[in-house]
């Protein structure tokens, strides 16, 4: 079997003739003519998203094989549905929208929370060929109404609430207020009744979900172009207009499917659990439509790492479910290793089934990457991609050949992404250089085609900064090895008295210390240097020692392991850290409150009160 070196070469050397190949494990209505041309991957064939991602497989004989698992300690249920099960939901859902007027080409806003019913509204959508829009499950109604005039849907599928640890979130006022503030108006509004908290149905408007899909006929599967849209989804807030990233049908299914054997190691039947959100990429890509097309069991998890009720949360549905592949942010096991420092939780579990652990969406600093790795006793890969890439840039393809980890580095570029590290003037720089990482076009399939309703942006945003190259907007370097190393967002990059400081540098110093559960570094205005570097940390629970002695600690040691040049000497110990739904930190808004400019706080905020907590700690240093 060929290794690594091998596969990727072949890949940037040879796209047409390897995507043409891994074209073959999707089931095509009319087979792609080529894999490349100027209209996009896979242009002139067509297909069926669902028909991938569900029918074929209960058409193969495997009907009876567990393709979702919704596991809820908030409501506290464990619910499965077979591929048979699903193949009649989403059939009966997709009966429903026909009925409502959905046909290929429309666009359906979802806005729900980690029920079942969100994913197969989905996979309903994707049946009709519909485009869906999923709206993360709680967002304020300012939000939504933009979102919904942006996208313009047809029909909005809905709950009556979303159910957080400590408070129920009543979604049906949310979509009300989102309706009379937008100028859209959507044909109806399908609404899931959850037994926690039913509502009142608006008339001539609303439609109860269950009531609806049982009164439908199923739909078939409506065959469409492979760069005809799949979904839409939308990465920024209220500033401008919304970022509609589109995804295609072709390339996306393509993607995928290559990416949960060669990337993951994932085999059809085995369970795949990606512990995020269906609002958010991951969720999209690796919770229905990656597991789904591979033919894996998924697990939809509606809890937290923490809290739903203990820090074992994530170890009792591993052992409980035989997740053979886990998935999720670095934050969350930063939320664990907070709680419970020792790892005593996952001791009480039979983990012997989880082959890897899989870390994204932040970047994953050494101290916690060593205490996963000590912990499971098994691989723990850090790997790196975005919203707009739809699947993995940079990662250790275990499917293809396990290399060496390097702590801080998600390995090497994954086959079909051409990586290559800029300055300023659009040249390569040597191995161990940060520059501005870039992907040389053209970029592989399943990534962005372009920006719904603005393609113009998409060319000024991604393209025009480096031409011929799509812009991450990360800064990083490769090592002599070849290995990636992603520091950060370019503006974390700052300026301290002419020395260029990547704060990821700074953090992981910080993280490394035994009392640190997790920081953020941000670059603060310095009359005499310009800028200078002010650490945020939270200590790990039980942690008992006076705060300014810790600080003192962690000073010494950024002098120790970067120097004087970062002349870093702020650091202030916070109860927590501002972060989005998804686990990102906000360093952009503390940047904002550090600087003393107007800020915000961001529609995709967890709670709001920890940037007043981060403004007050500013104030009194």
């Amino acid at each position: 079997m060929a290794g690594y070196d091998e596969v990727y070469q072949r890949s940037i050397r040879q796209p047409e003739e390897f995507w043409a190949q891994a074209a073959r494990a999707v089931e095509w209505d009319v087979p792609p003519p080529r894999a490349m041309s100027e209209h996009g991957w896979f242009a002139g064939g067509r297909l069926n998203t669902c028909h991938n991602a569900v029918d074929r497989h209960v058409h193969a004989g495997r009907g009876d094989q567990p393709a979702l698992v919704h596991d809820s300690p908030v409501t506290g249920t464990v619910r499965t549905l077979t591929y048979a099960d699903l193949l009649d939901q989403v059939a009966r859902t997709a009966g429903l929208l026909r009925d409502l007027g959905v046909g290929a080409g429309d666009t359906v806003v979802i806005y729900m929370p980690m029920v079942p019913e969100a994913v197969v509204a989905m996979l309903a959508c994707a049946r009709l060929g519909a485009v869906h829009s999923v709206v993360f499950g709680g967002f304020a109604a300012a939000e939504l109404a933009v979102r919904i005039d942006h996208a313009r849907p047809k029909v909005v599928l809905s709950a009556s609430c979303g159910i957080e640890p400590s408070r129920l979130v009543a979604y049906k006022p949310l979509l009300d207020e989102a309706l009379e503030r937008a100028s859209h108006r959507p044909s109806a509004c399908v609404i899931l009744q959850r037994p926690q908290h039913p509502v009142e149905l608006t008339p001539g408007r609303d439609l109860d979900w269950d009531e609806a899909v049982r009164g439908a006929a199923p739909a078939a599967c409506v065959s469409v172009g492979a760069t005809d849209p799949l979904y839409v989804l939308y990465t920024s807030g209220t500033t401008g207009a919304p970022k509609g990233v589109v995804r295609d049908n072709g390339g996306h299914a393509v993607a995928l499917r290559w990416s949960m054997e060669n990337v993951y190691g994932a085999a059809p039947g085995e369970v795949f659990w990606a512990a995020s959100d269906v609002g958010w990429v991951v969720g999209h890509s690796y919770i229905v439509y990656g597991p789904l097309l591979a033919g894996c069991t998924t697990v939809l998890y509606e809890g937290k790492p923490v809290g739903t009720p203990d820090p074992g949360a994530f170890w009792r549905v591993v052992a409980q479910h035989g997740v053979r592949t886990l998935f999720t942010a670095p934050t969350a096991i930063r939320a664990i290793k907070k709680e419970d420092p020792s790892g005593s939780y996952a001791k009480k579990y039979d983990l012997s089934g989880l082959r890897y652990l899989f870390l994204a969406g932040e970047r994953l600093d050494p101290d916690t990457y060593h205490w996963a790795s000590d912990l499971l006793g098994i691989p723990v890969i850090d790997h790196w991609w975005q919203t707009e890439t739809g699947w993995p840039v940079a990662a250790n393809c275990v499917g293809i050949e396990p290399l060496p980890v390097k702590p801080g580095s998600p390995t090497k570029p994954v086959p079909g992404y051409d990586v290559r590290v800029l300055d300023a003037d659009g040249d390569e720089v040597p191995p161990g250089v940060e520059g501005a990482v870039t992907v040389r076009l053209p970029l592989p399939p399943g990534t962005l085609p372009t920006l719904y309703r603005d393609h113009d942006r998409f060319v000024s945003a991604y393209l025009s900064r480096y031409p011929g190259h799509y812009l991450t907007g990360d800064g990083g370097y490769f090592d002599a090895d070849g290995y990636l190393f992603v520091m950060g967002r370019t503006d974390d990059v700052i300026n301290v008295a002419g020395h260029r400081l990547s704060t990821g540098a700074v953090e992981e110093v910080l993280a490394s210390h035994p009392d640190v559960a997790e920081c953020a570094v941000i670059g603060v205005a310095d009359e005499l240097k310009g800028q200078l570097p002010m650490g945020f940390v939270v200590l790990k629970a039980g942690c008992g020692r006076d705060p300014a002695e810790v600080e003192r600690e962690l000073a010494a040691l950024v002098r120790e392991r970067i120097g004087p040049v970062a002349a870093f000497r702020r650091s202030v110990v916070v109860p927590r850290l501002p972060k989005t739904r998804s686990g990102k930190i906000l360093r952009g808004t503390m940047r904002d409150i550090a600087a003393g400019r107007p800020y915000a706080a961001p529609s995709t905020i967890e709670d709001p009160a920890a940037l007043a907590e981060i403004a007050e700690t500013i104030r009194e240093t």
